[in-house]
């Protein structure tokens, strides 16, 4: 066969791969290394294995993710340390890792500022375009957001009022100076440490509370411990799965649509996975002792007023002003059209 008619065979055969959704061959296998604090067989860790499933799928078995989870590779800054120095190539982070690259994520996890999950969508989904943006510009692509239910606070002791939350020692994630500061403003007093430290350091008493997901503490058990669970809730805990820009760019250009939609699909089954495990968590937990605590509407008044008055601390520091702003904007805007 000439040279010509088989170069005209090749482009035909690759444009029919295209319209039919076959991979489109790498010219080398791609590895990624993909690490996370989520418990391994979580439902966070599951949704990075459908990634990795559908990822090796679309490209014919020439990307294979490699998952490491339960912080086996560190807390969420040293992991995106590790992405920085390239021996990881992609992450699954909350809030806290995420805001060691753009602080900007910070922004959906202001105290006290939304509600409902029906908020926290409406505002993600508007304010995610800018987010994205951010983190690219510092050399990380977006695959999909998450979440990781609502924070509560959860304590040895029974509380109901932050002035009682502020007798205790409270967890906080280590390596986050901002969230310090904030929880300082807050006038907590806070014991920095590594989430996978927190059940043992609370079984020791260096800790006698602690905020986190309710699914989170069942998982880990920490609620065996504090018993003892205040029914705000406080923040939404933000995810995103990241991949290193470079990495990212070395996957044909074809091929990325079809793995961003992949990933884009996990993010929101995991999505639905959390809103509908929450709650069981909380249910499962109250059968086991967990006692929780339903606050009056004057008592969810003073968790209110008490995080409004850092908001001017926050503004331009925990999350820069102009989404500080936006996400209080779109937040009043969502309010206003219900």
């Amino acid at each position: 066969m000439k040279q010509r008619a088989w170069n005209r065979l090749l482009t035909i055969v690759a444009l029919l791969a295209l319209a039919s959704g076959l991979a489109v061959p790498l010219e080398a296998a791609i590895r990624i290394r993909m690490g996370t604090i989520a418990p391994k067989d979580s439902i966070w860790h599951n949704a990075l294995k459908r990634i990795d499933a559908d990822w090796n799928k679309i490209s014919g078995g020439e990307i294979d993710i490699t998952i490491y989870p339960a912080g086996q590779l560190g807390d969420g800054p040293e992991m995106v340390r590790k992405v920085r120095q390239g021996t990881l190539q992609a992450v699954a982070l909350s809030q806290v890792g995420l805001s060691h690259i753009d602080t900007g994520v910070s922004a959906l996890h202001i105290p006290m500022l939304l509600r409902s999950n029906e908020e926290f969508d409406y505002v993600r989904e508007k304010i995610a375009p800018q987010l994205e943006k951010r983190l690219e510009a510092d050399g990380f692509v977006v695959l999909s957001w998450g979440d990781g239910g609502w924070v509560r606070f959860f304590s040895t002791e029974p509380a109901r009022t932050p002035d009682e939350v502020r007798k205790m020692k409270l967890f906080t994630s280590a390596g986050d100076p901002e969230g310090e500061r904030l929880w300082g403003k807050f006038g907590f007093n806070v014991v920095p440490l590594s989430l996978t430290d927190m059940l043992l350091s609370l079984q020791r008493g260096m800790i006698n509370a602690f905020h986190v997901p309710p699914i989170l503490a069942l998982l880990n058990q920490s609620y065996t411990v504090a018993k003892n669970m205040v029914d705000v809730r406080f923040s939404p805990v933000v995810g995103g799965t990241i991949i290193d820009k470079g990495t990212w760019e070395k996957i044909p250009a074809a091929m990325r649509p079809k793995l961003l939609e992949s990933a884009h699909q996990a993010g929101e089954q995991l999505r639905k996975e959390v809103r509908q495990l929450e709650q069981d968590a909380i249910d499962q937990m109250k059968k086991r002792g967990l006692n929780v605590i339903t606050l009056n509407e004057s008592e969810l008044r003073q968790w209110q007023v008490e995080a409004e008055k850092v908001y001017p601390a926050l503004r331009g520091h925990y999350a820069p002003a102009d989404l500080f702003d936006e996400a209080i904007r779109l937040r009043d805007e969502y309010r206003k059209s219900r």
